[in-house]
């Protein structure tokens, strides 16, 4: 097994129609009004940008996101990861009772070395920080639906 590598899987239900969440979700600039871990988001181009996040750890992830795929018909946004993590990062948008289901995908390794030194202890406490990212990315979501 590879302690650096992680994939991650994580549902968000959601009471507004996919288009609506398709538009926020494909402005990952704005993602730090509303996602508290995004830390910051600096544009390079049209298609890329580097994101700083951190989570409950004292530690920060600083990679740059290069996007892939948009299609906005099937609902989804994908993205290459450089740096601190390398990878990809898909969000797929679908239809569903009351509104729609937000599905985000992340299959990354590791690359900072402070989170490698650590990878075999730490890692269910990195699974558990991202947990806690995504579940607040959610509520933070759902506050910047309300305000559309």
């Amino acid at each position: 097994m590879d302690w650096t590598h992680y994939r991650f899987v994580s549902r968000w239900p959601l009471p507004a129609p996919v288009p609506v969440v398709y538009a926020v979700l494909e402005r990952p600039e704005d993602y730090p009004r509303w996602w508290p871990q995004v830390r910051e988001v600096t544009r390079l181009d049209s298609t890329s940008g580097v994101l700083r996040v951190r989570s409950l750890l004292p530690y920060d992830l600083t990679f740059t996101a290069h996007e892939t795929r948009r299609d906005p018909a099937a609902g989804v946004l994908e993205t290459a990861l450089a740096g601190d993590i390398e990878g990809w990062a898909r969000w797929t948008v679908t239809p569903a009772a009351g509104g729609c289901l937000a599905r985000y995908d992340q299959e990354v390794d590791v690359t900072k070395p402070l989170l490698r030194r650590f990878a075999v202890p730490g890692r269910p406490l990195f699974r558990a920080n991202h947990r806690l990212m995504m579940c607040a990315g959610r509520r933070g979501l759902l506050g910047a639906l309300e305000a559309v």
